[in-house]
């Protein structure tokens, strides 16, 4: 497989752009996946410039760059702050996140991430993981999954497709992705069924992997390990991910709490280098169809 087979980034260039990146500085891109963005990077740095690439996914491993300047290191990035202590550093000058599931992780029928294919419910990002997909649908309770579907899914029905699913599961075990499908498709208009579908495997990609609490410390984390004028550069694809993206950046916290002085004046230790959001282009959606639903938000932490 290919980096390109694996994953092509949306938003490339205006991701890179964001980055502002100095020839000998520290970067760290903390969604490798097929390493397009830490290729990019390292084109733009110099002889002592580093960067630090992080993937949960073994799978990544086989894209690494054979640099001295790069590191791989196996984690998720909730944890970036003590793989960075680890290596010596206490400061970067950019950090990117894209935060959208890879063409791999999608295509590859066997790790169960979509509905085209019929597989295991898998889903995990990290296959050392001990609970995939399947495990929450055959032991959540339904309250639990009626909440897992209606906040990371954002499904109107989701009291009615957790019932559907304890029903079907007290018959039998829905151990596949194909098992899961017919369960919830009859609560599912035609119309609407793809859209649907996705919404429903998103909600329970989330719950396993955690991503939501995740982005929350990297997000905390990354406000402690810029450097002043460092960016933060984040591709968002769902709108939980970017309300929470959002309001950070404008308040520092990831309550979105915004604070001011004794003035009135919005106190923030972020300057919104991109006021409006930035989506893909007509003809970047046309080469790749999956940057439709990319949103960029670039912020520079202020100097203090």
């Amino acid at each position: 497989m290919t980096p390109t087979d694996y994953h092509i980034p949306a938003l490339l260039e205006e991701t890179i752009n964001g980055l502002n990146i100095t020839a000998s500085g520290t970067y760290v891109d903390v969604t490798f996946g097929g390493g397009g963005h830490s290729r990019a990077i390292m084109a733009r740095l110099g002889d002592e410039g580093r960067l630090f690439s992080l993937d949960q996914d073994m799978d990544a491993w086989a894209n690494r760059l054979d640099d001295n300047r790069f590191t791989f290191v196996h984690s998720n990035f909730s944890f970036l702050k003590n793989f960075l202590r680890y290596y010596g550093v206490n400061e970067v000058d950019g950090i990117v996140a894209d935060l959208g599931v890879s063409f791999h992780h999608f295509d590859d029928g066997e790790r169960g991430f979509s509905f085209r294919h019929d597989s295991r419910l898998d889903m995990r990002m990290n296959r050392d993981s001990k609970v995939d997909a399947a495990a929450i649908v055959n032991t959540y309770s339904e309250e639990q999954l009626a909440t897992v579907l209606y906040l990371y899914g954002e499904l109107k029905q989701s009291r009615r497709l957790a019932s559907a699913i304890v029903k079907a599961r007290a018959a039998s075990e829905i151990t596949t992705t194909g098992r899961l499908v017919e369960v919830v498709s009859p609560l599912i208009g035609r119309r609407q069924e793809k859209k649907e579908l996705a919404q429903v495997f998103q909600a329970l990609r989330i719950e396993v992997n955690h991503e939501i609490d995740a982005l929350k410390r990297l997000l905390t984390q990354s406000l402690a390990v810029l450097k002043p004028g460092g960016r933060l550069v984040v591709i968002t694809y769902h709108s939980l991910e970017d309300r929470l993206v959002k309001n950070f950046m404008r308040s520092g916290n990831v309550e979105g709490k915004v604070d001011k002085d004794f003035y009135g004046r919005v106190t923030t230790p972020w300057r919104l280098v991109n006021n409006k959001v930035i989506t893909a282009s007509e003809a970047e959606v046309e080469r790749n169809p999956r940057s439709r639903s990319a949103k960029l938000r670039i912020a520079e932490k202020i100097n203090s």
